[in-house]
């Protein structure tokens, strides 16, 4: 069954009445369909992301994106997906990074801060050069996310780097879990913790741009954080910290996209997204303070 199958049976419930009146928008059907396949994917990869402290890694990956459609645009690519320079800048970004991290010595922050700051300036360079050709409204939607666009295109993008994120991530889970906690004693056990390093960046890179057309690329790294550092403060064992982050996150993902159009709301989709899963993150964090039965858990 295509992803067009899916989304006129959903509407034609919708028009029968079994669901929600606002699904009987394709684009609203669309929305939801990419936030159902971006959300696990976030959720879980981010706990990595939370246990191997690269949380400002994925904040410099998303705003590297804004850089990538700046080329993709200047080298002829179709404005509302300008993919190819996306993924390819994106993964350059974040593998050259990870290799003059490892060769450097030089601290993680003052690295990724080096290149997130080149790489704004490289993309407001080249969007002042592509300011009379374009519409304004184009880079808004980059920044902060637009469900209103998100077509067939966007959302095989999508199901193709969730299954490929997924087919690599979980058999090796364990692994980079290990080697995030303790390189050293992984080391030991055979566990290969370079290649698995760059494996892991490329992972977050893919997702990281995948996400950009819903969530925004301000606000796509945070997507990846917050989750995981609620389930975090909540979970007794890793088991419960990957399901408990994938479940945050997508409920974030789905609330954010379908609330603002429900009720009529003036706020973009990655803000909305962003602002459940902190609300998420605060009740977890009050929680952690008042239940003793949480202390002394991952977090």
């Amino acid at each position: 069954m295509s992803f067009e199958d899916i989304r006129l049976a959903i509407q034609a419930w919708a028009s029968a009445g079994y669901l929600p009146e606002a699904l009987a928008y394709g684009f609203v059907v669309n929305a939801l369909l990419a936030g159902l396949l971006i959300g696990p994917v976030l959720g879980g990869l981010g706990t990595l992301v939370v246990v191997k402290r690269f949380a400002f890694f994925s904040e410099a990956v998303g705003h590297a994106a804004l850089t990538g459609v700046a080329i993709g645009i200047l080298l002829g690519e179709p404005y509302t997906g300008p993919y190819g320079s996306l993924f390819g800048y994106c993964l350059l970004f974040g593998i050259l990074l990870n290799y003059l991290r490892n060769r450097t010595g030089l601290a993680p922050d003052t690295l990724i801060g080096v290149f997130l700051s080149v790489s704004l300036a490289v993309g407001a360079s080249l969007l002042l050069v592509l300011a009379g050709k374009i519409n304004i409204h184009i880079l808004e939607n980059v920044l902060f996310g637009s469900v209103l666009t998100v077509n067939a295109q966007d959302l095989a993008v999508l199901a193709l780097v969730s299954l490929l994120v997924l087919g690599l991530a979980l058999p090796l889970y364990n692994r980079i879990m290990l080697a995030s906690f303790n390189p050293q004693l992984a080391s030991v056990r055979g566990v290969a913790v370079k290649p698995l390093d760059y494996l892991f960046v490329m992972l977050v890179s893919l997702v990281t741009v995948a996400a950009v057309k819903v969530i925004g690329a301000i606000l796509v790294g945070a997507l990846l954080v917050i989750p995981a550092a609620a389930a975090r403060l909540l979970s007794q064992s890793l088991k419960g910290f990957f399901w408990l982050s994938v479940l945050i996150a997508t409920c974030s993902t789905l609330a954010g996209i379908f609330l603002p159009i429900a009720l009529e709301l003036p706020v973009p989709s990655g803000a909305a997204i962003i602002m459940i899963a902190g609300l998420a993150f605060a009740l977890a964090a009050i929680a952690r303070g008042t239940l003793p039965s949480l202390k002394g858990n991952l977090g």
